[in-house]
């Protein structure tokens, strides 16, 4: 039956099982490997030219796809990429800048909402990582919003776009992927991706803060007792902004500027993120 399949037809077969897999709780990783694997071998599989289960060109392919990925010094990046974002997201820098954007623009209409997408820009601009902006986010932005007495359907939209702008602001891990797949450079793609990246951030701002003009009950201002002196605020931004500032100014500095691979840059992020975290913790 599977012999007969058109490829789209297997192509969606594919699709179902990958779904059912992952929402029976499967690692992604293991559930992608499992199913190439095996859609793999049914691909390749002729029992007229075959010794044994095992002599199929599957297995030939597996080895030599695996040595090659790990021979790809571009992809050094992915985990260096993670390393950091983990570290500066475990030692609260983040949250402290969530803050501290909070507080510099308490009189923008939509402050918590420009708050949040200015952090998940910076975030996305120092880590890379699409999934954990949204996440943390979702745990740290939501909630106060939710409190403040913002619109429930507004703030979720908020932060999933925002989260999102990691796939495209540099150093997306998924531009640093094309870059292998399609054998392009990564430095021309992350200058290409870098404004683009930046402008629909701003579109993203500009956005809500029409909308909460238009509509201010979706974003309500926050009450004047609740906002510190100007110093304090001052202070707020400095040691939040700055450490990180130049974290993503040694990282997309060095990339295009020209003065190191995005694996080198990863390397150096990973231990400036390492020593970050040592003097916030």
């Amino acid at each position: 039956m599977l012999f007969s399949l058109t490829n789209p037809q297997i192509a969606l077969l594919m699709m179902g099982l990958f779904l059912f897999m992952v929402l029976l709780g499967f690692p992604i990783a293991f559930t992608l490997l499992a199913m190439g694997v095996a859609f793999g071998y049914f691909a390749y599989f002729d029992w007229t030219k075959m010794d044994s289960i095992f002599d199929n060109r599957i297995f030939d392919l597996v080895v030599q796809n695996t040595y090659s990925v790990m021979d790809n010094h571009v992809l050094t990046a992915v985990p260096l990429f993670l390393f950091m974002g983990y570290l500066v997201e475990r030692a609260g820098i983040v949250a402290k800048l969530f803050y501290a954007i909070r507080l510099a623009s308490h009189k923008l209409p939509a402050s918590m909402a420009v708050a949040a997408l200015v952090t998940c820009t910076l975030f996305s601009t120092a880590t890379g990582i699409i999934g954990a902006v949204v996440t943390l986010m979702g745990l740290l932005a939501w909630p106060a919003m939710i409190k403040a007495g913002y619109d429930k359907k507004f703030a979720s939209g908020i932060i999933c776009a925002g989260g999102c702008l990691g796939i495209l602001i540099p150093p997306s891990i998924m531009l640093i992927v094309y870059a292998v797949i399609a054998q392009l450079s990564p430095l021309r793609l992350f200058a290409a991706a870098m404004l683009p990246g930046l402008l629909l951030a701003g579109l993203y701002i500009i956005y809500a803060i029409t909308l909460a003009i238009i509509k201010p009950e979706i974003a309500p201002k926050p009450k004047a007792e609740e906002i510190p002196p100007r110093a304090v605020i001052i202070k707020e931004v400095l040691v939040s902004f700055l450490p990180l500032f130049g974290l993503i100014i040694l990282v997309l500095g060095t990339i295009l500027g020209g003065f190191a691979t995005p694996a080198e840059a990863a390397g150096v992020g990973a231990f400036g993120s390492l020593v970050m975290a040592y003097f916030y913790k």
